[in-house]
């Protein structure tokens, strides 16, 4: 039995084999030939922050592939009245067949695993954020073809989606290139993990022209996370010239694309005729998230 609480949890054959099952699964739906792998199965999500994409790709995932789906906030669990983590994962064992776990720390995700007798998947914590990176890789390799060829530029918070990029440059060899203001850089244990693979080349660097120079890919997120929102002010301010505009994508290759995991806030991390231009995959992007949280509970459970 396992479980996915960081992309490291995979070494770089399963992330392949995540990768080529979920562009399979979507060409198999498309061309209208649906699978019931996972008929019988009752997935459980427990969340604790609000989702749009995560949430619905997760339940219509798991409903297109035949199994049920069972959704939980916080306070509709004994959790809200102090019952331990482990109790919970203990009984929820008993009655599903895997829990997707979308919170604040990263504690919570791994205590719930270190319970739990079934797969334990998260969907978001402050730390790691998973299949996020796994869907976002699968739209570079389906858009640009072997990713170990390109240079990936991160413009903004060095944040959860940007650990997990950093762990998929360590696992499949590419070239990550992550602008951060002073302060804002990702987690120092995670680089040193990262790097201490021996593959991919990681950089941290100021200038968002740098990171982007050349660039296949930019990618970007939210300048305030959720839980941040008291910093959103002078992350704006701090931030400012970490805008994926015009301008900044006049320094990629002229066919890079562009991602954003969205929500996105325009006129801030990203502008409107960027978000909505020709180089622009976000929409793919957040449907890839579907396919791929497919492959995953394909894998774990069928």
């Amino acid at each position: 039995m396992r479980h996915l609480t960081r992309v490291f949890d995979l070494s770089s054959e399963e992330i392949k084999m995540l990768l080529r099952n979920a562009l399979e699964l979507k060409e198999t739906f498309k061309f209208g030939h649906p699978r019931r792998t996972l008929t019988g199965k009752v997935l459980a999500l427990l969340f604790e922050k609000p989702s749009t994409r995560t949430r619905v790709s997760f339940e219509a995932g798991m409903q297109r592939l035949g199994g049920t789906t069972i959704f939980m906030s916080r306070n509709d669990l004994q959790l809200s009245r102090g019952e331990p983590l482990k109790d919970t994962a203990r009984v929820l064992s008993r009655y599903v067949d895997a829990l997707v776990v979308r919170t604040f720390g990263q504690e919570i995700v791994d205590e719930l695993a270190r319970w739990s007798k079934v797969p334990i998947i998260n969907g978001l914590s402050d730390k790691h954020h998973p299949c996020q990176g796994l869907s976002d890789v699968m739209t570079v390799i389906e858009k640009k073809g072997d990713i170990t060829k390109l240079k990936i530029a991160w413009v903004g918070d060095g944040n959860n989606v940007a650990h997990s990029w950093i762990e998929m440059a360590a696992r499949l060899g590419f070239y990550l290139a992550l602008a951060c203001p002073e302060g804002y850089d990702p987690d120092t244990q995670i680089l040193e993990e990262a790097r201490a693979t021996g593959k991919g080349h990681i950089e941290i660097v100021r200038d968002p022209k740098k990171a982007v120079k050349e660039a296949d890919v930019i990618n970007t997120d939210v300048w305030a996370s959720m839980g941040q929102e008291e910093e959103a002010e002078e992350r704006r301010r701090i931030f400012s010239a970490y805008q994926v505009n015009t301008k900044l994508l006049s320094y990629a290759k002229p066919e890079a694309i562009v991602l954003h995991c969205l929500p996105a806030h325009r006129g801030e991390e990203i502008t409107e005729e960027v978000l909505e231009g020709p180089q622009s995959v976000v929409w793919d992007q957040a449907e890839n998230k579907m396919w791929l949280h497919m492959a995953v509970l394909e894998w774990l459970l069928a």
